[in-house]
């Protein structure tokens, strides 16, 4: 069982950063290791980025180049750095450990419970 604590959701104008947190009370493997899901009102559950223990990182189309994801191994905690937000990114943004797929929600084993990022326009 992993435990997974999120931090850093808010209020931000478009084209403003955010950065969220997560920790993991201990560290899982996994082939795409940990990362961020996103879930606006009325939508599924959507992968944003993930990082492997090694650095590799993964990231849907629509973030690349704004989201940049990152972790510290010692600390099993990811980070998401938001840039250049858009009133699009708005949902409450899940940490996911142990991610064996990317294609959806199901290929995850652990949830943290998840932290509201609003962008206003």
């Amino acid at each position: 069982q992993v435990q997974l604590v999120e931090s850093g959701g808010g209020l931000v104008q478009a084209g403003g950063s955010l950065r969220l947190s997560c920790t993991a009370s201990r560290r899982t493997l996994s082939a795409y290791g940990m990362g961020w899901f996103r879930q606006a009102p009325g939508k599924e559950r959507e992968f944003v980025g993930a990082v492997r223990w090694s650095g590799e990182t993964s990231y849907t189309d629509s973030v690349k180049g704004r989201f940049t994801i990152s972790r510290d191994n010692a600390k099993n905690t990811v980070y998401l750095q938001m840039n250049s937000l858009k009133p699009e990114d708005t949902a409450v943004y899940y940490c996911a450990a142990g991610i064996n797929s990317i294609g959806g929600p199901d290929g995850v084993a652990y949830w943290g419970k998840g932290t509201l990022v609003t962008v206003s326009s």
